[in-house]
C-alpha cells in the first residue's frame, strides 16, 4: 500500500517534537514553574500567615528566605563542579528530592532555629534546581542551541508567581501553611524528580552540533571587537554591580510584592490577584525581548528595562491604593524583570566576553 505523504510543516513539527532540546525545555519548563513558585515566591503569599501563626516576626519569617540565598550563594561553585562531572540531570534529580524534604521539614518546624535551618536546607536545594543548574543542564543536553533553548526556558518559568500564588492563597485559606507547604513537597517529588530525570536523558547527537553550529559559527565573525584592558574590568565590575542590585531589588520584592500591594490598602484577595499577573508581564517582556528586540544591541536592551523600574515605583507612590496604580506598578516591575542580557539568542558578541570562571562569580552576585 502507499505511505501517505507527510506535508514539510508535519515533517518539520515531529522532528522538533523528537530532539533532545525540546524535550529537555518542555520538563524543565513545568519544574522551574513548581522549582520558583514552591520556593522563593512561597513567602509572597504565606510569610504573613506564619509569621501570624507562630507569632514570630517578619524580619524572623523573611529572613529565613535570606539564609537560603546566602546558602545557595555559598555552594555555587561546588554544584556549578557536580555538573560538570556529574552531568545536571544527576544534580537536578537529587535537587528534586532535596527540594521535597526541605519543604516537609519546613511544614514541621517548631523553633525559630529549626525554621532558619530548613531554608538553609532548602537554600543548597535551590541552587541545584533553579535557573542556573536548569541552563547548564540544557547546554549539556544541546550544547549548539544552548542559547536559544535558554531563552525558550524563560518563558516558562516567568509563570511561577501567576501560577503558585493563588494557589498557595487557596491552600492556605483552606487547610493553612503547614499543610500547604506539606503538598508543595509531594509536588516536588511526584513531578519534579521524575520529569528532571526523563527530560534530560537524551543530548543531541554529534551530527546535530556540526549541523546547528554552522551557520553560529558563520555570524559569528561580525560585529565590534570586544573590551580588552582596564576597560574591560571596569565593566565587569560595574556589569556586576548592576546585576548585584537588581538582584537585591527583584529578589526582595519576590517575597514581598504581595504584602506591598496589601500595605497600599488592597484587599488581600486583590493583592494576590494582581500580583499574580507579575509573571505574564515578565514572559511578555521576554517575547518582547526575543521578537521586536531581537536586533537591538543588548547593552541598549538592558538601558531601557533598567530605566522602566523607577517608573514602576512612581506609579505606586503616587497612586497609593487606587487599583490601576497597583496594576500599572505590577505589569511594569514583571515587564523589567524579564532577564536582560543573558537570555539573549542573538550570536552577535557583546562588548564583554566572559571566561568560564567569571560566570560563577556572577552567579553568586546574582544571588
Amino acid at each position: 500500500m502507499p505511505q501517505p505523504i507527510q506535508s514539510g510543516a508535519q515533517a518539520g513539527a515531529g522532528a522538533w517534537l523528537r530532539q533532545p532540546a525540546t524535550h529537555a525545555i518542555l520538563a524543565l519548563g513545568i519544574t522551574q514553574i513548581i522549582a520558583w513558585g514552591t520556593t522563593l515566591y512561597a513567602l509572597g503569599v504565606l510569610g504573613k500567615p506564619i509569621a501570624e501563626d507562630t507569632g514570630w516576626s517578619q524580619s524572623l519569617v523573611f529572613g529565613g528566605l535570606s539564609i537560603g540565598l546566602l546558602v545557595s550563594a555559598g555552594v555555587s561553585t561546588l554544584i556549578g563542579r557536580a555538573i560538570d562531572r556529574r552531568g545536571g540531570r544527576a544534580v537536578m534529580g537529587v535537587g528534586s528530592l532535596l527540594m521535597a524534604a526541605g519543604l516537609a521539614l519546613l511544614a514541621l518546624v517548631q523553633s525559630p532555629f529549626s525554621y532558619l535551618l530548613a531554608w538553609a536546607f532548602l537554600g543548597l536545594a535551590m541552587r541545584m534546581c533553579l535557573y542556573d543548574a536548569a541552563f547548564a543542564a540544557l547546554v549539556q543536553v544541546t550544547p549548539s542551541r544552548g542559547r536559544r533553548a535558554i531563552s525558550y526556558l524563560t518563558l516558562f518559568g516567568g509563570f511561577a508567581s501567576s501560577v503558585f500564588w493563588p494557589i498557595a492563597h487557596l491552600l492556605n485559606e483552606a487547610y493553612g501553611w503547614r499543610l500547604t507547604l506539606a503538598i508543595f513537597a509531594v509536588i516536588n517529588l511526584l513531578l519534579c524528580l521524575p520529569l528532571n530525570w526523563i527530560g534530560l536523558a537524551k543530548r543531541e547527537s554529534p551530527l546535530q552540533a556540526r549541523q546547528a553550529d554552522a551557520p553560529t559559527a558563520a555570524s559569528a565573525t561580525t560585529g565590534a571587537p570586544p573590551l580588552q584592558g582596564p576597560a574591560r574590568t571596569i565593566a565587569m565590575l560595574l556589569f556586576g554591580a548592576i546585576v548585584a542590585a537588581s538582584a537585591i531589588v527583584f529578589g526582595a520584592m519576590a517575597a514581598h510584592l504581595v504584602p506591598v500591594l496589601e500595605a497600599s490598602g488592597l484587599a488581600a484577595a486583590t493583592a494576590v490577584w494582581i500580583a499574580s499577573l507579575k509573571g505574564v508581564a515578565q514572559v511578555a517582556g521576554r517575547i518582547w525581548d526575543l521578537t521586536l528586540a531581537r536586533k537591538w544591541h543588548p547593552i541598549d536592551v538592558g538601558r531601557v528595562s533598567i530605566a522602566v523600574m523607577p517608573l514602576a515605583f512612581l506609579a505606586l507612590m503616587l497612586g497609593g491604593a487606587h487599583f490601576l496604580a497597583a496594576l500599572a506598578f505590577t505589569l511594569l516591575f514583571g515587564w523589567r524583570r524579564s532577564p536582560r542580557p543573558r537570555s539573549r539568542s542573538s550570536s552577535k558578541p557583546t562588548a564583554i566576553r566572559l571566561p568560564r570562571r567569571s560566570c560563577s562569580a556572577l552567579a553568586c552576585a546574582r544571588w
